[in-house]
């Protein structure tokens, strides 16, 4: 093993592997600033780009911006009281505070060191997890396998903190738009409705970019203004130097909180960074001074906020089970170059797991470095209106879910994943088990037909590996139900922040009428899938009816829930007895009625998707970019004639350039088909 460690490491003196480990890591810390894109907006952004590449160079571009996209956020998150992640909002309690007071150098050097040491920790404990899991990885068999791929959809759902309900029927349904395509064990085409493009399956891109990136931008681009307020960085480089080396307790224990929630599927950056600000709330003697600017209250969390990227590679790697979504498209990419996580990649690819810890380990050295040479420059991105950066970032979306299959098809898969998306991120539905489900679809069901295939009915079940994975699937759900019931019976007032900062925070749609159509869709969705299924053979219909079947039971009880919710809240007219307060209440609820701004907003947003996507069609790529982004700009961001024109030359200049720097292809229309 020491023999793979140092050829890895002498591996990374190609000078094509440190150019897309930097590449990775600036493209990372652009994506940190960007509210709301973050690790899975990154990833998502470049894997196209790794079509073509070799694994190593591939690996080193996607692993240079996952260790540093947590290293960036911060910038905006201390300058101007606006997180560039979830995650990074734990850090604005004290480093905001201490940059209103002069002091954002000093916040800033204690938030850069500490994401660097996360990250190098977190390596270190991918490093460490490699031997020690190696033994236990190597003794599983089919049955371990497929009992994996069930925990890591479910714990997704389980652990996805909010309505578990709604985690699973995600995560079901994502399963199902996994088993599109050709069946893994009978080669038959299901759910293709005889079409040839839906033959292959649906592109892990698009569904990716649609679900997250595109539902992201609707949901943002009505911001039209920038931030105003300024807040110079002042002096205190030194003393946060020195700071940093007295709590160094403090790194350690959130860089393994965070490695800990990382393990953990499902459980993500933003629970790691407030469990690791919990626990020095909790071991401080002095509590008085956070939230107002406290150290201790900014390197905590920032050390864990990077760890938890390396975390979430410990179940992807050695187990197949994704952490979190970009971990989840990092397993479907290794998938596509035919590298098969767990006893596979210890024993064929153990030189790729080490070439992963040493970029990871570099990457987040390289970060904190850029991040220092670069902090005045990066604060200015953070003053530009999301509305401004949302055309340039809905053209590079459209062409990244563009390479994986070369078909236009790919892209109105992605809008109209992109509206599901939407409707589920303002209706409360955690996304995260949706993608995890849609990639561990087919390994899933080829797991489940090797052990059918080897033992006799259920002997299975009764092999100690499967047993344990039964007992951790099993124990968070009654943990689950034990909260609530004690919340029916108002006895859970002291969970503190395990509950706060749910994975989709922003939900000003739950428990609406969209809510209740959100539900609505998810019935018919696996009753479809269901009556689909009764027509394939009957190897082929086995796990797809089994997912629709589990998918129509928690769904319909999601929909009775809605229901029971609309006629409970439903008041009588004639009921003369309401107060003036509560009727005043009422009032500004609108949202439950109806169509809200933003909701409108979102609708306009598509359709001018869709109409960059028929320009597209009809014209082609570059000709379509040259039209949409000055009236996006000028039209719903409401530029300046002068920056829409600049920004639209640049972008051509780029795109135009592009095809010779690397291995993309330009989407050609008709026009240019018949020319």
């Amino acid at each position: 093993m020491l023999d793979s460690a140092m050829a890895a490491l002498a591996s990374l003196a190609d000078p094509s592997l440190l150019i897309m480990l930097l590449i990775g890591t600036v493209a990372g810390l652009i994506m940190g600033l960007i509210p709301g894109l973050g690790g899975t907006g990154a990833v998502a952004i470049l894997l196209p780009i790794t079509f073509g590449m070799e694994p190593p160079q591939a690996l080193a571009l996607l692993i240079g911006a996952l260790a540093v996209v947590h290293t960036s956020d911060t910038v905006s998150a201390v300058l101007l009281g606006a997180p560039g992640s979830a995650s990074a909002s734990v850090t604005m309690l004290d480093g905001y505070s201490m940059a209103k007071k002069g002091q954002a150098a000093r916040a800033l050097t204690l938030a850069f060191l500490s994401s660097m040491a996360g990250g190098i920790i977190g390596a270190v404990g991918l490093t460490l997890a490699i031997p020690l899991a190696r033994p236990l990885v190597l003794s599983f068999a089919s049955p371990e396998l497929f009992m994996l791929t069930v925990l890591g959809v479910s714990l997704a759902a389980v652990l996805s903190r909010g309505n578990i309900i709604k985690g699973v029927s995600a995560g079901l349904l994502g399963l199902i738009l996994g088993m599109v395509g050709t069946s893994p064990t009978t080669a038959e085409e299901r759910f293709t409705f005889g079409s040839l493009f839906l033959g292959d399956g649906l592109s892990l891109v698009a569904v990716a970019l649609g679900i997250f990136g595109l539902a992201e931008i609707a949901s943002r681009a009505s911001q039209r203004r920038g931030e105003k307020q300024t807040i110079s960085l002042g002096g205190g480089w030194g003393q946060g130097i020195r700071e940093w080396l007295t709590h160094w307790t403090q790194v350690i224990r959130g860089a393994l909180i965070g490695i800990w929630a990382g393990v953990l599927p499902g459980v993500g950056a933003t629970a790691g960074t407030w469990m690791a600000y919990g626990q020095a709330v909790a071991t401080a003697k002095d509590k008085r001074q956070f939230g107002k600017g406290d150290p201790r209250g900014i390197v905590g969390p920032e050390s864990a906020n990077n760890s938890v990227e390396a975390g979430d590679l410990i179940p992807t790697l050695l187990f197949g089970i994704p952490g979190g979504v970009p971990s989840a498209m990092l397993l479907g990419m290794l998938l596509t170059y035919g590298i098969q996580p767990g006893p596979s990649i210890i024993t064929e690819h153990l030189d790729l797991m080490y070439l992963i810890v040493w970029s990871f380990a570099i990457a987040s050295i390289l970060g904190a470095l850029l991040c220092f040479l670069s902090v005045k420059q990066l604060a200015k991105l953070t003053k530009v209106p999301f509305a401004v950066l949302a055309a340039g970032l809905v053209a590079i979306m459209l062409l990244g879910s563009f390479q994986e299959g070369g078909q236009l098809g790919d892209l109105w898969i992605m809008i109209i994943l992109g509206v599901f998306g939407w409707l589920l991120k303002s209706t409360g539905f955690p996304r995260a088990p949706f993608l995890i489900g849609f990639v561990l679809a087919i390994p899933l069901e080829r797991y489940y037909f090797l052990t059918d295939s080897l033992y006799e009915g259920f002997d299975w079940m009764a092999r100690p590996g499967v047993m344990v994975f039964l007992a951790i699937l099993i124990l968070p759900m009654i943990w689950a139900f034990i909260k609530f019931i004690r919340a029916r019976r108002h006895t859970n007032l002291d969970d503190g922040h395990r509950d706060e900062q749910p994975e989709d925070d922003e939900a000003p749609l739950k428990n609406s009428t969209w809510s209740l159509a959100a539900s609505g869709i998810f019935f018919v969705a696996f009753a479809a899938a269901l009556i689909s299924s009764a027509s394939f053979s009957p190897e082929a219909r086995l796990v797809p009816q089994l997912v629709s079947t589990g998918g129509l039971i928690f769904s319909g009880i999601l929909l009775f829930i809605e229901i029971r919710r609309r006629l409970r809240d439903r008041t009588p007219k004639a009921d003369q007895s309401i107060s003036e307060e509560a009727e005043g209440i009422l009032a500004t609820q609108p949202a439950k009625a109806g169509w809200t701004l933003d909701a409108r907003f979102a609708l306009k947003t598509f359709l001018w998707m869709t109409g960059f996507l028929a320009l597209t069609a009809a014209f082609g790529y570059l000709v379509a970019v040259t039209i949409f982004i000055p009236a996006f700009l000028l039209i719903v961001a409401r530029a300046r004639l002068k920056v829409a024109i600049i920004y639209t030359g640049v972008l051509y200049i780029v795109l135009l350039a592009l095809p010779s720097l690397l291995p993309i292809d330009l989407p050609q229309g008709w026009l240019n088909t018949l020319v």
